[in-house]
């Protein structure tokens, strides 16, 4: 079976009769959740059934469950999380056990719903001058810290068989501006970009998934990451990252042009998947035409990335909770 060379999103709670021809047609690789989509259980797992079923296979389907602030499932079907940055704090010495406690739990609610990835780890280093909306959603302020406590998020999620997306390759620390409404650019040379925003990448680079960073990398490339060749055969070549690699958002307001120009530019870039977000019917067709099928290479990296979702053992969360609890001196929730 050829995959489609997108990620899409629905309207709803369940699929549309549309939606549903849509997706029928373009076979897309994957889907991914919104808070637009969440009610309650029940539905959460009959609209999974909806994405799979319309495709025909026991495809992918993704969400943004970081916790904190990015987090689109909440009480009372998740658990509500601190921040990142603030849990890891809090963690101390004992932060990568309390990093991979924390998304084994999140991966067994999502796996228990029908939800089998998760836009996690990020492990963008935080900067002094990161912008809010990324910073503390990051794990740390240096490249080792980062890379470790990945790692153990990543382990997380796998275990929980759940597949793990890295991101934002291959760095987004040292943005100053938020990449959904404006284009960040980063003037820090190759070599200095090789020895803290790359590193965590390369460390992390056996994962079967990533997700690129809308952002200018100005003495490498004009272009931004998504559509930049030279910045693609960096994640490629010097980070060594072989994974499937999805854009961010294609709609994100740091990329300009229409959608149909960004996807063609993404995947000629060498971009594997077009990540398409918070679209009409008619964009989503618009991007699934463009995108067209996945190469060869990149349907080599999704089967791949297929064969690590593991079914998961089973988690005593009372045990894990009160580990993380004791880890942690209590306060392990937010609110």
């Amino acid at each position: 079976m050829n995959f489609g060379a997108t990620i899409l999103d629905a309207d709803g709670f369940r699929l549309t009769s549309d939606e549903k021809a849509l997706f029928r047609e373009v076979n897309p690789f994957g889907f991914i959740l919104f808070a637009r989509n969440i009610d309650t259980a029940d539905q959460i797992r009959a609209l999974c059934g909806d994405f799979r079923e319309a495709v025909g296979w026991h495809c992918p389907i993704t969400i943004d469950q970081e916790g904190g602030r990015v987090q689109r499932l909440r009480a009372p079907l998740a658990r509500v999380w601190k921040a990142p940055l603030n849990h890891a704090a809090q963690a101390g010495e004992h932060a990568e056990r309390a990093m991979y406690l924390r998304y084994r739990l999140i991966a067994h609610e999502l796996h228990a719903l029908g939800i089998d990835s998760n836009c996690a780890p990020m492990v963008d280093i935080a900067q002094p001058e990161t912008h809010a909306f990324l910073r503390n959603r990051c794990y740390g302020n240096t490249a080792d810290t980062v890379a470790r406590l990945g790692r153990a998020v990543a382990q997380g999620h796998l275990d929980g068989g759940v597949l793990p997306v890295v991101k934002h390759i291959p760095g987004h620390g040292r943005a100053t501006q938020d990449s959904h409404f404006d284009l960040p650019h980063v003037t820090a040379d190759l070599e200095e970009l090789e020895d803290t925003d790359f590193a965590p990448f390369r460390a992390l680079n056996d994962l079967p998934l990533g997700m690129t960073a809308h952002l200018v990398y100005d003495q490498i490339d004009a272009a931004p990451a998504t559509i930049s060749a030279p910045m693609m055969d960096v994640i490629r070549e010097n980070i060594g990252f072989d994974g499937l690699i999805m854009t961010d958002d294609i709609s994100m307001k740091a990329l300009s042009g229409s959608l149909g120009d960004l996807s063609r530019q993404a995947i000629e870039a060498g971009c594997d998947v077009i990540l398409h977000c918070n679209g009409t019917l008619s964009e989503r067709a618009e991007v699934s035409n463009a995108a067209g099928l996945m190469t060869d290479a990149a349907q080599t990296r999704a089967e791949r990335a297929i064969a690590a979702r593991l079914t998961p053992e089973n988690l005593d969360t009372v045990a894990a909770e009160a580990e993380l609890s004791r880890l942690m001196g209590g306060q392990v929730y937010d609110g």
